[in-house]
């Protein structure tokens, strides 16, 4: 690798980028979110701290859904509370594509003034990551409080204890008039290639991930967030001076949403005929409305 700005052929905005450090026994994905998170952002008209809030819940969902092997599992992160004043975030990553929503109390929100900390948002929540393996049918769910400074604390708490993985995650935010940027670092330790085996412990204190994290931690949100400087750059400072550095680019970031008229009519078809009628409006139609995306589907089931 060698220092750069963003020119034709590198990685800017959208895409993800896997790295190993074979000496260090650590992978690694970094990504910067642009087109996408505004358009996602867009389908509401959030208040700034839930769109700061929501962009980091894009990135961690796109850092942690590239970790997938199979294009069509899914990771699913849903932020929740009973006493909060956002009392659901979600976000999910499926082949690339990215969607997210955030159900939060306005009132509520307008007292804790333009910088609230996640306990003031969220009072005591929690964070579930569930991965959805489509090859094997298999679902698996962690759930961590949400007890840290951000939620990239929390995902770093997942998989310390869920998962027994050292990981390090570090998230930049920049948002002004021509729109919102974010971006992400994630780093793993996996020692003596042992991905995918039981780990009977967590070596937190292992050398070869102290020298990671401390490199990995050197990231400041500024260059996360940098248009002008490509990921392969961002990558070239951090590890430069390790023997090998492999990277690859990933899956290419889109907005998506599932939701279709044909998929709201088979979920309605389970309900009985006559709690379908009492759905319908005078029209006779069946209004429902996408949270993620902010779209009202007419259903006519005749």
């Amino acid at each position: 690798m060698s220092e750069g700005s963003a020119s034709a052929g590198t990685t800017g905005f959208d895409q993800v980028l896997t790295f190993t450090v074979p000496d260090r026994d650590a992978r690694g994905r970094v990504v910067r979110l642009g087109p996408v998170l505004d358009d996602v952002i867009a389908a509401h008209a959030y208040p700034a701290p839930i769109r700061h809030l929501l962009a980091e819940a894009l990135v961690l969902a796109a850092l942690l859904g590239s970790l997938l092997k199979d294009e069509q599992s899914q990771l699913t992160m849903q932020a929740q509370t009973q006493d909060g004043v956002v009392d659901l975030l979600v976000c999910d990553y499926r082949a690339g594509e990215l969607r997210g929503y955030a159900r939060f109390d306005r009132a509520r929100l307008d007292d804790l003034g333009p910088s609230p900390t996640l306990r003031a948002l969220f009072g005591d929540g929690y964070l579930a990551i569930t991965f959805d393996l489509a090859a094997t049918d298999q679902r698996y769910q962690g759930i961590v409080p949400l007890e840290g400074e951000t939620l990239a604390a929390a995902c770093e708490s997942y998989f310390f204890q869920s998962e027994q993985i050292p990981t390090l995650i570090r998230v930049g935010i920049r948002s002004d008039a021509n729109g919102c940027v974010a971006g992400g670092l994630l780093i793993q330790h996996l020692p003596e290639g042992e991905e995918g085996r039981e780990r009977l412990h967590v070596q937190l204190d292992h050398p070869e991930w102290e020298h990671m994290r401390i490199m990995g931690g050197a990231v400041s949100p500024a260059e996360l967030v940098d248009p002008g400087l490509d990921l392969e750059t961002v990558l070239w400072r951090l590890f430069h001076e390790e023997n090998e550095v492999r990277v690859e680019r990933g899956t290419r970031l889109v907005k998506g949403c599932r939701c279709s008229g044909d998929y709201y009519r088979s979920v309605l078809a389970r309900f009985a005929a006559a709690e379908r009628e009492e759905m319908r409006n005078e029209d006779g139609l069946i209004l429902v409305d996408c949270a993620f995306c902010s779209k009202v589907f007419e259903i006519d089931l005749d």
